[in-house]
């Protein structure tokens, strides 16, 4: 009952800063916050939104089966910042884009447009439901299983809750919920991290001491080219997991788009891409401590690395469930809330072409969050993969398109056959997966982070091909 009330005030924070920031709110309000963001407000929001539910459950449990080689992804989040800082910000600001898919009709023609936009919709609508997944999951057992309440039910009310305090302001609430939601998931860390190091009669130094020379620690894979924690494989993964998950997605890029100024978005950026390392590194230096726990207590550690921090959490206080939970609801909602509000955009400005249409924007808003639900409740049916896993593997089949029309359109000044870019959209994740079916089968290799970048190249090299058609004939 006590983290229901805890839950209750939380929300009743989010409605009032709702209420605020959403009063005479328009669709300008609502798609750009009439673009006067602070630049620093939205840093500090993106990196709470960019870290999501998925990093808070995920990442601990990580270091039992590959140690800390994601960090090896991190470290390319922070090449992939700068490349979308000071080569797709300048575009998009130059445009005056509300929807940066609007470029691809500029640049490649009004097929390529429509399908860019479509495939957002089933990338962002997927990935952001299932890490939305991990909040109910979290309350379900933790807050509503003990009074009765059904997953369905539980599901409704939250997703409910976001369209409440989204549905005026839209991005303009969002750059100040997000600040919010930033300090209580961060809040949270700092807090079960010294509680795992108290349970262990480690101070400060001696946690650290004992995370540095811990097995689990390792950072680095350089020699083993089968591996998927291969150096290169992930830092480059990393690379174009930004590129695609934040480069050429709307949710990530609405927010930037909100800055003053170009400039001001640019430290924006590249200030959220740099903290991405450490904040990675405190989840990871959880993980290891988790894992010292559990063979301290002598519990054997869970079959699903993504239960080890809940797991553990059981065994603890109420005011570490408390912490556990609010930190969870605020990693969760502030990813939530972005994508259901871009995914509106999208819709309103690019399928629908009535960017000023207040009605309809209302009623997709609610459209957004009904579709919402039914995914969330498809994933529990059908979800037996690490949620992080399970994450990138929906990247890689459904943003490789999209990486593909953008970098097309960048580096090259050619055209296309837009009557062909839906066909070659859908053709290159088939493809995709037939040859990591295949070649799984035949040599034991099972591609990984790296076949978003496969991904990307067939659709570049379908574009081509097209371009050349239409050159001879």
């Amino acid at each position: 009952m006590i983290i229901l009330v805890a839950i209750l005030a939380y929300f009743v924070l989010l409605f009032i800063v709702s209420r605020t920031t959403g009063r005479k709110a328009t669709n300008e309000t609502f798609f750009r916050a009439n673009r006067r963001s602070p630049w620093y407000m939205v840093a500090f929001g993106m990196v709470g939104a960019s870290i999501s539910g998925i990093t808070f459950v995920s990442v601990p449990g990580m270091v039992v089966h590959s140690q800390m080689t994601y960090l090896q992804t991190c470290m390319g989040f922070i090449f992939g910042y700068i490349l979308v800082a000071f080569v797709l910000l300048p575009l998009f600001y130059r445009l005056n884009l509300t929807s940066i898919y609007t470029y691809l009709n500029k640049r490649l023609g009004y097929r390529s447009y429509k399908t860019g936009a479509w495939f957002f919709l089933l990338s962002k609508m997927t990935g952001a439901a299932v890490r939305f997944y991990v909040v109910c999951i979290i309350l379900q057992h933790f807050v509503f299983q003990p009074l009765g309440i059904p997953f369905i039910v539980t599901v409704l009310l939250l997703v409910f809750l976001i369209w409440l305090y989204t549905r005026r302001g839209g991005i303009k609430t969002l750059v100040w919920t997000d600040s919010l939601q930033t300090v209580f998931l961060f809040t949270s860390l700092l807090l079960i991290l010294w509680q795992v190091a108290g349970d262990l009669h480690l101070s400060f130094s001696d946690a650290v001491k004992t995370i540095h020379h811990h097995e689990l620690s390792r950072i680095f894979v350089w020699d083993d080219w089968q591996s998927t924690q291969l150096f290169w494989k992930q830092f480059l993964s990393g690379i174009f997991i930004v590129i695609v998950m934040t480069g050429i997605d709307q949710d990530m890029m609405q927010k930037n788009l909100t800055c003053k100024t170009l400039r001001g978005a640019q430290k924006d950026m590249c200030s959220y891409g740099i903290a991405f390392l450490p904040a990675n590194l405190l989840f990871l230096s959880l993980g290891v401590l988790l894992v010292l726990w559990y063979q301290q207590q002598g519990i054997a550690l869970p079959v699903m690395s993504d239960d080890i921090l809940p797991l553990y959490v059981e065994h603890s206080s109420l005011f570490l469930s408390l912490v556990f939970v609010l930190g969870i609801v605020a990693a969760s909602f502030s990813s939530a809330d972005s994508a259901l509000t871009s995914l509106t955009t999208i819709y309103c400005v690019d399928i629908c072409e009535r960017s000023n249409d207040e009605t309809l924007r209302r009623r997709t808003h609610l459209m957004m969050c009904l579709v919402f639900i039914l995914i969330i409740l498809l994933f529990r049916a059908v979800n037996s993969t690490s949620l992080i896993d399970a994450i990138y593997i929906i990247v890689s089949y459904t943003y490789g398109p999209l990486l593909g029309m953008f970098a097309y359109g960048l580096l090259t000044h050619r055209p296309v056959n837009d009557t062909c870019v839906p066909y070659i959209a859908i053709a290159s994740p088939l493809l995709c997966y037939a040859l990591d079916w295949s070649i799984n089968s035949t040599t034991g290799y099972h591609f990984g982070y790296e076949l978003l970048m496969l991904n990307g190249l067939l659709t570049f090299l379908g574009l081509w091909i097209s371009s050349k058609y239409i050159v001879h004939n």
